[in-house]
């Protein structure tokens, strides 16, 4: 029996679904190994995982010299009638490809998701067919996206092992743009916004990557963690709980560093087929009154999530966080210009020259031989003076 109808099941029954009955992976990036995997193959929603393709196919387009991380991100009125979550910015906001990146991954902005896409590639649409095109020259074999934000939609769907693959790519390729995905928290005005991802400053070597979350997909991460020179890889995906994912891929994490045995099987090899072909939905599991009152269930007084295992430490300190803003763009993008600071909608071009008919007359044009094979006439020259 699948496990996504076993689970339906057991609900239909009242009774709590296994926590195991969910997709989960850990890999080594360098090597591709896998160290361990369930249900790899299973569809599922990305949620805001998708943002790390967003991610990645910006990282491609600065690598291709088409952007700078100064280049202009203008927010259209297509990025802001994107629903929650959202940095919020009036259209025509102008900001750095740098702190659209930041805003995406650590605040899980959809509107910059939508702005940032469009100012690599001009509009939603043909970013996503990027996102696709990508996807496919990766190997991810049962990814499809049609939104660069990953708000809900049954043609968006990813697998475990295809989210494997994306954050092998991220690590691998853009090594030097690693520092992304390890930020604690971004800050705007008097704003002070914590990272989704509850390992980073909690959980040892914790340095990445994204989390995920819509009713049909329950709670995802991908969470990376670096152990003496040595970086490992969980995705997480369909767990009921914020508190959920963070320990369940804390845990698969701290298996993973204390493993000695080689393992066999990498990223092309992965056993197992998805059971029935069509994505989980949770909805009926984790939005439900009963599911978000048991969410709540636990806190302390301040709302804090205390986690039962000793893995995830308790933050004792503000997390560290990166300034964001608008402003500071230089240059051009597919949705922008700004030189010297200021914007401007287009570069001047002159306007052709209007075609002026002559209005000499017939006599005129005889007398100075204005028609067509005369030759110019040349005056003599002018004598010297002396």
């Amino acid at each position: 029996m699948p496990a996504r109808t076993a689970a339906a099941l057991v609900l239909a029954l009242g009774l709590p679904i296994a926590a195991e009955a969910a997709p989960a992976l850990v890999f080594e990036p360098a090597t591709g190994s896998v160290l361990h995997h369930e249900q790899a193959h299973d569809l599922w929603s990305p949620a805001s995982l998708t943002k790390l393709m967003t991610a990645y196919v910006t990282f491609r387009a600065l690598e291709a010299g088409e952007l700078t991380l100064r280049s202009p991100v203008r927010v259209t009125a297509n990025a802001v009638s994107t629903p929650p979550s959202r940095m919020g910015y009036p259209s025509g906001s102008i900001m750095t490809v740098d702190n659209a990146i930041k805003m995406v991954i650590v605040r899980s902005a959809n509107d910059i998701a939508v702005a940032l896409g469009e100012a690599v590639a001009g509009s939603e649409a043909a970013f996503v067919a990027r996102m696709n095109e990508e996807a496919a020259r990766l190997g991810m074999t049962n990814t499809s996206f049609v939104n660069p934000h990953g708000l809900h939609d049954e043609q968006q769907y990813t697998t475990a092992r295809d989210m494997a693959v994306l954050a092998r790519a991220l690590r691998t390729e853009f090594a030097d743009r690693a520092d992304y995905f390890s930020i604690e928290a971004i800050s705007f005005g008097e704003q002070l916004i914590p990272s989704y991802n509850l390992l980073l400053g909690r959980f040892e070597g914790a340095d990445g990557m994204k989390t995920g979350f819509v009713c049909a997909s329950g709670f995802n991460l991908v969470a990376s963690a670096t152990r003496g020179g040595r970086t490992l890889v969980a995705v997480v995906m369909g767990t009921e709980s914020q508190k959920e994912r963070a320990e369940k891929s804390a845990t698969l994490l701290q298996d993973g560093f204390s493993a000695e045995a080689a393992t066999t099987v990498d990223l092309d090899s992965v056993p197992g087929t998805d059971a029935d072909g069509v994505p989980a939905d949770l909805r009926s599991v984790v939005c439900t009154d009963e599911a978000r009152a048991a969410r709540w269930d636990g806190r302390d007084v301040d709302g804090n999530i205390v986690f039962d295992t000793a893995l995830i430490g308790t933050m004792d300190r503000e997390p560290r966080a990166a300034r964001v803003g608008l402003g500071g763009a230089e240059g051009g993008s597919m949705t922008a210009i700004v030189l010297g600071g200021a914007a401007i909608d287009a570069y001047p071009v002159p306007a052709p020259r209007p075609y002026r008919p002559s209005l000499a007359s017939e006599a005129e044009m005889e007398r100075y031989q204005l028609r067509p094979g005369f030759d110019v006439p040349v005056p003599a020259s002018r004598p010297e003076s002396g």
